[in-house]
């Protein structure tokens, strides 16, 4: 084996890069098409215009997404292991490097290392952190006891900003520029708060439904779901209401898989599809108990059961594809290019799927 390492390093640099492309070619060639996971997961494959009559070889469909499949990982969602955070665990995001958790009877959010779960460091913020955000550089979290955010550098987690916003922000989403806060409490709630990321800025303040809950960007709107009014509201960037759509009944997370955004509903026990360019619903599918965060991993929604104690892997189509232990009251999740995080609200842990 060492032998053919040395063979293969020595080789003219013409005949490495030719190699390297093929490679990368047919890493290209196995690696599934999102567009197509969302609505053919789990579909067979057939022959595709234009293409010989030999059969197809290799990995032709997956619902695994692209980086899963370059780094063999072919095993099903299993509860692999669970790390410890602080009390009441609430909200988790991935920054591209670590996962962050808000601790809401803390009064902190924990960085973590994916690979092995190590605490990288723990900061104390305001009072009752709930919804997180990364902007690319910093994180973001809302204070639901403060009514604040409160603006982290990522890197070692110094504070760079408190700002005010309405009462009980209970969901955060950034849209390339602006962090927008949904502000649940009555007064000034059930509002939409607009941040300028690069200082905090107040920008606007848009009135949307009734118990705003979380609030998603899908790369040109702002989708907020009012878990009061049973709808979802629609938003361009200037606080203009551009839908209001029907959902079940106590909608709570939302997730965008870069076409269609997923509502999970609280109290139906079921996550909506509507597209997102019409809000035409596509579909109510049924997953597990009490149903709160949503996420998208490249093929397929995932959503926590916060009752249920599990979370369901869904296709695409509505398709359940499997129900996965995950702690002791799964509230929201987070995906990291391979695995899935659920924050254990009743365990005070966090736990990789």
């Amino acid at each position: 084996m060492h032998a053919q390492n040395r063979a293969v390093r020595g080789r003219p640099k013409r005949l490495r890069f030719a190699l390297l492309g093929l490679g990368l070619l047919g890493l290209m060639a196995i690696a599934p098409n999102p567009a197509q996971a969302q609505d053919e997961a789990g579909a067979g494959s057939g022959q595709r215009p234009g293409t010989p009559s030999s059969p197809l070889v290799g990995v032709t469909t997956s619902t695994k997404n692209p980086f899963q499949i370059a780094i063999l990982h072919w095993y099903s969602a299993n509860q692999t292991t669970s790390f410890a955070v602080g009390a009441a665990p609430q909200y988790v995001t991935f920054d591209g490097a670590s996962i962050w958790v808000s601790n809401f009877s803390s009064n902190t959010v924990t960085k973590l290392a994916p690979s092995d779960g190590t605490v990288l460091a723990t900061y104390n913020v305001g009072g009752g952190p709930l919804p997180l955000a990364y902007d690319g550089a910093n994180i973001w979290v809302a204070s639901f006891s403060n009514a604040t955010v409160t603006k982290l550098r990522a890197r070692d987690g110094s504070i760079l900003g408190t700002f005010a916003v309405g009462l009980f922000p209970n969901g955060l989403a950034f849209d390339g520029a602006n962090i927008w806060v949904a502000n649940n409490g009555n007064g000034s709630g059930n509002t939409v708060t607009k941040l300028r990321a690069s200082d905090g800025a107040n920008l606007a303040t848009c009135t949307v439904g009734l118990g705003p809950r979380s609030v998603a960007f899908d790369g040109t709107n702002i989708w907020v779901t009012n878990e009061s009014t049973n709808t979802v509201t629609k938003l361009a960037g200037d606080c203009t209401v551009l839908g209001t759509f029907t959902v079940g009944n106590g909608p709570t997370g939302l997730g965008f898989d870069g076409a269609n955004i997923w509502v999970a509903n609280s109290v139906d026990n079921t996550i909506t599809k509507l597209k997102a360019s019409t809000g035409d619903n596509l579909g109510t599918f049924p997953v597990g108990s009490d149903p709160q965060g949503v996420v998208f991993d490249g093929a397929n929604i995932w959503v926590s059961n916060l009752a249920g104690n599990t979370v369901t892997k869904l296709s695409g189509s509505g398709t359940v594809l499997g129900t996965f232990s995950a702690g002791s009251g799964p509230s929201w999740l987070a995906f990291d290019g391979a695995d899935i995080w659920a924050v254990d609200e009743n365990g005070n842990t966090v736990t990789k799927l």
